[in-house]
């Protein structure tokens, strides 16, 4: 007897690996777990697709494939907008695939989906000069950019907003990008607006070994070393791929020695990622404290946002791709950080902005944390030393706020 498959079943495994993958993390996602989504069992799963990398790199070509059709289609920067927004709607796990879980994939599709989405990001560039010709090639790459990486906000929504208002709201503040003048002046500048002054990304560097005969550094001071290392490796190569010979070199001692300071490589992500959140809030919860008003307050906090990113850019990747590898316990704990720093941000932006809802205040502010939070990790765009203004007047487009305000970027400490 031949049994038949079901038409569409592998479009139907990618839509359940992709939608798990995203939800809870691609290393916490087993075959037995997709093939229980499908309804079918892990054999008959195996014969569609060999194993997770290849359920994982197939979910994120079926996403950047329908984004590179829905661009060779567009003409305008408002067709730009409208396939950015369909592809984040129809497709929404796609930013959190290829932000947190592509690299994961072998080395050479991992080099082949750069260059899909440098592909992608030239057919806008070359759609966006021909409406803009006065925009210089750098300044139109980069807007291009941010306009994608504000749509992959809705990826980091915990809840899936109605379609067609999220396909609104996101062509609006694509629009909005789009139409911005990237080194700091409105694309119809007001006089009265002075952008803030140009601060360039300062990286962290690695702690140096510590020559022979000097004094040995404080436990304390060898802890903080080794939090500063580890989120710097934890994101460049990834928490499984970091061992502790690697963390222990990164600051001049062995790797059994790190046991002295961490009970566990584990113990040590979370803390490193308890350091980076406790300074985050500190810096931006101070800038709201400190503004008379609430317009000023998200102006302040949009800058101070900025600044730690520029300053923290490895926290920022290491948030965004290691949480699911915590302990349960810890990854509440970040869950419920990020829950609230949201809504902060949220509950300010409706009170400048009373004419956006709950639905649209959301979009918007995960949009402005993709926004930035790829800004100062992409490069060569990360090196402008403008970057920092640039990010904050792309944050006011994406947030729906008029020009600039003056606002700066605080000088790296």
């Amino acid at each position: 007897m031949v049994v038949r498959r079901p038409p569409g079943r592998r479009a139907q495994i990618l839509a359940v690996a992709a939608d798990r993958f995203h939800r809870s993390g691609y290393h916490q996602v087993s075959m037995t777990e997709v093939a229980a989504g499908v309804g079918i069992t892990a054999p008959a799963l195996y014969r569609h697709f060999r194993g997770k990398p290849e359920l994982l790199d197939r979910a994120v070509r079926l996403g950047l494939d329908a984004l590179a059709c829905g661009l060779r289609g567009a003409r305008t920067a408002g067709d730009l907008g409208a396939a950015l927004a369909a592809v984040a709607v129809g497709h929404r796990p796609l930013g959190t695939l290829v932000q947190r879980d592509a690299r994961l994939l072998p080395p050479a599709r991992r080099a082949a989906l750069r260059r899909e989405l440098r592909a992608d990001v030239a057919l806008m560039t070359a759609v966006l000069r021909a409406g803009r010709p006065e925009l210089p090639l750098p300044d139109a790459e980069l807007l291009c950019w941010s306009a994608l990486s504000a749509c992959t906000g809705l990826s980091y929504q915990s809840a899936a907003p109605q379609p067609r208002r999220a396909e609104a709201v996101l062509r609006e503040l694509v629009a909005a990008v789009l139409a911005a003048s990237p080194g700091g002046a409105a694309a119809h500048p007001d006089p009265a607006v002075h952008p803030g002054p140009a601060v360039a990304p300062a990286p962290v560097p690695a702690a140096d070994p510590v020559a022979p005969g000097s004094p040995e550094p404080r436990p304390q001071a060898r802890r903080e070393e080794l939090l500063a290392a580890a989120v710097r490796l934890f994101h460049q190569r990834g928490f499984d791929n970091v061992s502790t010979d690697q963390l222990g070199a990164a600051v001049g001692i062995s790797g059994p020695s790190v046991y002295r300071h961490f009970d566990s490589k584990a113990q040590l992500l979370a803390a490193s990622l308890v350091r980076s959140r406790e300074r985050l809030w500190q810096e931006v919860d101070g800038a709201f404290a400190a503004a008379a008003g609430p317009e000023a307050a998200l102006a302040a906090g949009l800058g101070a946002y900025v600044g730690f990113a520029l300053r923290n850019g490895d926290y920022l990747g290491a948030m965004l791709s290691e949480t699911e590898r915590l302990a349960p316990p810890d990854r509440r704990v970040a869950v419920d950080f990020r829950r609230d720093f949201l809504r902060t941000w949220v509950g300010l932006l409706r009170r400048v902005r009373p004419e956006y809802d709950a639905v649209e205040a959301r979009i918007r502010v995960h949009a402005l944390f993709a926004l930035v939070n790829d800004g100062v990790r992409n490069r060569p765009h990360s090196a402008r030393p403008d970057l920092g203004n640039c990010l904050l007047h792309l944050g006011r487009a994406v947030l729906g706020l008029p020009g600039t305000d003056g606002g700066r970027v605080p000088a790296p400490r």
